[in-house]
């Protein structure tokens, strides 16, 4: 119905039932007179049905979606019909002198319910007959946990769409209080802890967690409850971003593997960062990568003046620099450059011309298995790789310099971690002379990441399963991107020069547990998919470490950050092993790598036969 005949059909309505609260109000008082000869009555008439209209009008009471009506709607009505009255007393008193208060007290009354009465039918009908047919075409039996206000929203939401696949069933709340509650007529059965029960007793096959105020442990540990039900779980936005339009109701997602971190958000210390790149030249290696890209975008919050954009690959490169230029401010140059952090001189002629004021050294090889095949190849990139741009940034007096490392540098018995601690080694030598800050930071794997488990078991469910798992005890330390790349920044500014800063990485989580949230998160079960162990790969560490036991110091310098005691080799040691390394056998170079980074002396390294594991 077009909106001109929608008001029209409302004027009619509303004159209709103006005229007759009027007369009835009348008869109710006089029952004998007759009101169509009292001039009286008909200028009271008169009065009342032109302001009503107009005030209607004003209130814009013909254009609200009646459907859709609340207590705000309401009120609207309760304004429109009292002043509309109050017109006609003063009407009454000019005119006859008389205001017949019980007439209009009548009057009022009537006009309200059946103004009120006319406008929420339809939304009873809508609600009750056009609705409820709807749900009960559908078969997703949905249980909201959370019976507050955002539970609250998702119920009235969900009755409002009759396009909604999901019917509310039942709600599930800690606050015992609100137990066998009714909300829309949907019964609280009582707290979480009957989740499982619930989704059996009522044949659940969708939930939906509203309880958007709950600390990160809780909610991880609820996730997982319902995960466990194998029945698919959404969980709502925060209740801010919907009460201040940033998100709206229907932005109900999935849970995400990250959502079972347990991870609390960490506040950075916005002031101390804005000082260190606000306005300043940053020029990030590895930027095409999950942790330089993310970075990069991290960074660019800060209004530098410049981002140097520094990576190998020219796809990876071009994608971060075009979603860059959507999201900087004008003040903000991006700059993509091509360069191998292994050429030397391209290196220093990049830092030269560009002359940056910090440095995040991201660029490195990763993959434990497959440098255990290709050795020289993690020599060159990451040690040979980060001693080029290490001491481009010395030269040219860039303020600070931040290499990622990994856990992996800790007690390594592969090529990829021992390279790590020599290059974090590296940057502590070059930080006892140089005005330079330098600094590592040293954290485990990503979600999401190039690198990480998470994509390639997305493909292997994808595929029908199953997932490959090298060992059943197999843990590792989990973060997400953005909050690793956060923490590198905030621990960035509080470099004084040589720390190696550790980043608080929680509790590990076991592969198998992993793969095995993974395949209930994408709908299936473990018997479905299945999972498969493979056998450790060649390098492999069953569990990762941090800090070596020498290098624990428990205080934190900040917020989920530690700095730890990673001793450094002399100068000249370091010299000596950066000569001699590519003119050594594949087996001998190990060997010393794995020796040094596991705190072995250089001479007593040298003069040992070599064995291979």
């Amino acid at each position: 119905m077009s909106l001109r005949k929608r008001m029209s059909m409302l004027v009619i309505v509303d004159s209709c039932i103006v005229l007759f609260s009027i007369y009835i109000g009348y008869f109710l008082l006089y029952p004998i007179d007759n009101p169509f000869t009292d001039l009286f009555l008909i200028t009271s008439s008169f009065t009342i049905f032109i302001a009503h209209h107009v005030l209607a009008m004003y209130f814009g009471l013909y254009r609200k979606v009646w459907e859709y009506a609340s207590v705000r709607e309401l009120w609207l009505i309760f304004k429109a019909v009292t002043i509309s009255i109050l017109v006609v007393a003063i009407v009454q008193a000019i005119l006859p002198g008389e205001i017949l208060f019980r007439a209009l007290l009548i009057t009022w009354m009537l006009h309200i319910l059946l103004i009120g009465g006319s406008r929420l039918s339809w939304r009873v009908f809508r609600d009750s007959y056009i609705s409820g047919e709807k749900f009960n075409e559908q078969r997703k039996r949905t249980l909201i946990i959370g019976a507050g206000s955002a539970g609250t929203m998702i119920a009235r939401q969900l009755f409002k769409n009759m396009e909604s696949p999901l019917q509310p069933i039942a709600f599930l709340d800690d606050d015992s209080k609100k137990k066998g509650l009714e909300i829309f007529n949907i019964r609280v059965l009582g707290g979480t802890e009957i989740i499982a029960d619930a989704v059996k007793d009522l044949d659940i096959e969708h939930i939906i967690i509203a309880v958007p105020s709950m600390d990160k442990q809780t909610s991880t540990m609820l996730m997982q409850q319902c995960l466990d039900t194998g029945v698919h779980t959404q969980i709502m936005p925060l209740i801010e971003d919907l009460l201040t339009g940033k998100v709206s109701i229907n932005e109900i997602r999935d849970v995400r593997i990250e959502d079972l971190l347990g991870r609390e958000e960490v506040e950075l210390d916005l002031a101390s960062i804005s000082s260190k790149l606000t306005n300043k030249k940053i020029l990030i290696t590895g930027a095409g990568g999950s942790i330089g890209s993310e970075i990069c975008r991290q960074v660019a919050r800060f209004d530098p003046s410049e981002i140097i954009l520094l990576g190998h690959g020219e796809n990876s490169i071009y994608t971060i620099d075009m979603e860059l230029r959507q999201k900087v401010s004008p003040n903000t140059k991006i700059i993509p450059i091509i360069a191998d952090v292994q050429d030397r001189n391209r290196i220093f002629d990049v830092v030269a011309e560009y002359k940056p004021d910090v440095m995040y050294h991201a660029a490195a090889h990763k993959h434990v298995p497959l440098m255990e095949y290709n050795p020289m190849e993690a020599v060159k990139n990451n040690i040979f790789g980060t001693k080029n741009v290490a001491e481009a940034a010395d030269m040219f007096g860039v303020g600070y310099f931040v290499m990622i490392s990994t856990d992996k540098a800790v007690n390594p018995p592969n090529i990829m971690g021992a390279t790590k601690r020599f290059a974090e080694m590296i940057v502590q030598n070059l930080a006892k002379e140089s005005t330079t800050k330098f600094a590592a930071v040293r954290f485990g794997n990503v979600l999401g990441s190039r690198g990480s488990v998470v994509p390639l078991f997305k493909k292997q469910i994808a595929a029908g399963g199953p997932i490959t798992v090298t060992d059943p005890e197999m843990t590792r330390y989990f973060m997400t991107i953005p909050e690793a790349s956060r923490l590198v920044i905030q621990a960035g500014t509080m470099a004084s020069g040589g720390e190696v800063f550790v980043l608080d990485m929680g509790e590990p989580v076991k592969i198998v547990d992993l793969a095995n949230n993974l395949i209930r998160l994408s709908g299936y079960s473990e018997e479905e998919i299945g999972v498969q162990f493979s056998g450790i790969r060649p390098g492999e560490k069953m569990f990762e470490e941090l800090l070596d036991e020498k290098e624990i110091q428990s205080k934190y310098v900040f917020p989920k950050i530690h700095i730890g005691r990673a001793t450094p080799i002399s100068y000249g040691e370091l010299t000596y092993v950066l000569d001699k390394l590519l003119d050594m056998t594949v087996d001998d170079m190990k060997v010393l790598l794995i020796g040094l980074a596991n705190r072995k002396n250089v001479k007593q390294m040298l003069s040992e036969p070599v064995t291979v594991s």
